[in-house]
């Protein structure tokens, strides 16, 4: 059994939402070719160019077989958030998104779960469509991203957010997005190599600083890329507490350490010393698989790299390749029927 909780999802058309809210930003799907679109900024300026794995369901079924997937986690592609809109827009927004990605697990419920998108930009609006996801959808829990539109995960006002999530048992997973210091990564696909990896370090140090996560103990939150930067420079985060606390621990006076093995990252790192390194690091029993499907960063087949691990038991394998995801979830493996 093989779950991959890091897949991402758009519907085949998506509405030209600057003419609906009367200004520009938002992206648009034109499809040039037979099973290929292009993303692209309303102003013309070119995204991403996506194959219809991004959004026919039979055609990721089929890889999944392919690739001995049994359960897709799905979600929307980060560049979707819109946090920069206005709140009511980027509700409707969102409401559009998640009643779309809900019809495909609906279609598929053995094959598909759902994580939903929320406007972060309110977080009582986003308290609301949270809530929408889990008790009307039916989705496991919701994406979010690294920052919301500059300002970081563990900020007071969006405690409120995490607290629900908290209290609704739902699984959030953090996606780096809108990469810090773009201005000076403009050459050599650098956002996407150095930038977002410096995102989820980011956001996992806010929420560990802030004290969100211990206030929260029941929080189910994982993040995406093996945690990106975090692992490689635990150690000068771990010292900077130790050596600054009235600089680093201002806010929450326990250790970053006491944190290992409180959340969950996904296995996308490429490389088998850094997977090593997260598994020591976080534990083995919150390492899940995750993939970043259907893009050409992530990991063509997915779990790959953790079935080639001979150093790895059976029991470690089986828990970054689908256990760690079921109750990262809180779903059960009869659900998938396998």
């Amino acid at each position: 059994m093989k779950i991959d909780i890091h897949t991402h999802l758009l519907p085949p058309e998506l509405p030209r939402f600057a003419d609906r809210f009367g200004y520009g930003g938002f992206i648009t799907l034109e499809h040039h070719q037979s099973c290929r679109a292009r993303m692209m900024r309303d102003d013309g300026r070119f995204f991403r160019e996506v194959e219809s794995n991004c959004w026919d369901p039979e055609r990721r079924l089929r890889e999944c077989d392919e690739t001995g997937v049994t359960v897709q986690v799905l979600s929307t592609v980060p560049v979707m958030f819109n946090y920069w809109t206005k709140p009511e827009h980027g509700a409707e927004l969102a409401r559009f998104l998640n009643d779309h990605l809900a019809s495909v697990v609906k279609a598929h419920p053995r094959r598909f779960v759902g994580l939903g998108t929320v406007p972060l930009q309110s977080p009582e609006l986003a308290v609301r469509e949270l809530e929408r996801c889990v008790r009307e959808l039916g989705l496991s829990g919701v994406q979010i991203g690294t920052h919301v539109d500059g300002t970081n995960l563990g900020e007071p006002h969006l405690f409120p957010f995490f607290e629900a999530a908290a209290e609704l048992g739902a699984a959030v997973f953090v996606h780096p997005w809108d990469m810090l210091g773009e201005a000076r990564m403009k050459k050599y696909w650098m956002p996407w190599l150095v930038g977002m990896p410096a995102e989820v370090s980011l956001a996992i140090c806010s929420l560990l600083f802030s004290g969100t996560l211990e206030k929260l103990p029941k929080l189910r939150v994982a993040f995406a890329h093996g945690g990106g930067a975090f692992p490689g420079s635990f150690g000068r985060i771990e010292h900077g507490f130790q050596v600054r606390p009235d600089l680093v621990a201002v806010d929450n006076a326990v250790s970053p350490r006491e944190y290992l093995g409180r959340f969950w990252v996904d296995s996308l790192v490429h490389d088998p010393e850094m997977l090593r390194l997260i598994v020591r690091l976080f534990g083995s029993e919150k390492v899940a698989l995750g993939s970043d499907y259907p893009f050409p960063l992530g990991e063509a087949h997915p779990g790959s790299l953790v079935e080639s691990m001979a150093d790895f038991d059976v029991k470690t394998r089986e828990r970054l390749l689908w256990r760690n995801a079921l109750e990262w979830l809180g779903r059960s493996r009869e659900e998938f029927g396998s």
